[in-house]
């Protein structure tokens, strides 16, 4: 997944750290595009029109993302593979051609265990797959009786039960770099976390930020400004798909949608004044 793990567990049985390792090895082995033998890449390079069976854990993070496209009008898109490619955030050696296709999710067909691509679209997990590995790995610590615990994967977190001390998992989200913000502190008690920020994955170009997110409709990076956008969910995956979501739609679409879907997110902006600061009623409620 390109990126790093941790976990803290109370009164580990054997064993952890290799379950951990073999549930992560199982989803990079099904949606990583880097791996050119996984689940994902071979569904991308399959004949447009032809079904093809996947992976149950696949298949659950392909429906979570074409129901968080239809939610999202498409902001969050997990057929974008070759736009990231276009922008020089794929596996692709070369920039393919200008990509022209409107809606790639729309493109995308599932029924029962198989799926198929009705053009020549691609499928990117990279907003919705560490949240959905930060989940598994919870499932796999719960069947092995663990019951307190905190987990990160590339800054998503999971949190379970409480520490030693009775306290619970407190953690403090991330500050965008350059600006000044207030501490988001959190306590993670049978909850997830995720951020997006633009200082996460970017390439400067003349002297521009192109964020690693990509607006679908635009069919280029996002435009400058939202630096960070942090959600919490019950599930890890949707905390991740929806904090991509509301990155892409800014603050005032993003957070009205978040909004009318009672989550717990905060926006931060970029401006020339500074940070300004965005969070919905679900998320003020909570820290009050």
């Amino acid at each position: 997944m390109g990126t790093s793990w941790s976990a803290q567990i109370v009164a580990p049985p054997e064993g952890c750290a290799a379950a951990i390792e073999a549930v992560l090895a199982r989803i990079i082995e099904q949606m990583s595009n880097w791996e050119p033998d996984s689940a994902i890449s071979r569904f991308n390079r399959a004949p447009v029109g032809e079904w093809m069976p996947l992976p149950t854990e696949l298949l659950t993070v392909l429906r979570a993302g074409l129901d968080m496209a239809r939610l999202s009008g498409g902001a969050f898109d997990p057929a974008i593979g070759r736009l990231v490619d276009r922008w020089g955030f794929g596996p692709a050696a070369t920039a393919p051609a200008p990509y022209a296709i409107a809606a790639p999710w729309t493109r995308i067909e599932v029924e029962r265990g198989h799926a198929r691509r009705l053009a020549d679209v691609t499928l990117d997990f990279s907003g919705i797959a560490k949240g959905f590995a930060v989940d598994a790995v919870a499932e796999e610590l719960r069947a092995l009786g663990v019951a307190n615990f905190l987990v990160e994967i590339g800054g998503e977190l999971r949190g379970d039960g409480i520490k030693p001390d009775i306290q619970p998992w407190w953690v403090d989200v991330e500050a965008p770099p350059g600006l000044t913000v207030p501490t988001l502190r959190v306590a993670l008690g049978n909850l997830a976390i995720a951020t997006s920020g633009d200082y996460r994955r970017f390439r400067m170009k003349d002297g521009a930020r192109l964020s690693h997110s990509i607006d679908p409709a635009a069919g280029a990076p996002i435009a400058e400004g939202v630096a960070s956008v942090t959600v919490l969910h019950d599930s890890a995956m949707l905390a991740d798909a929806w904090a991509t979501a509301i990155t892409v739609m800014g603050p005032e679409h993003g957070m009205a949608l978040a909004t009318r879907h009672a989550l717990a997110a905060r926006l931060v902006l970029r401006t020339e004044a500074g940070a300004q600061e965005y969070m919905t009623p679900r998320l003020a409620a909570m820290l009050n």
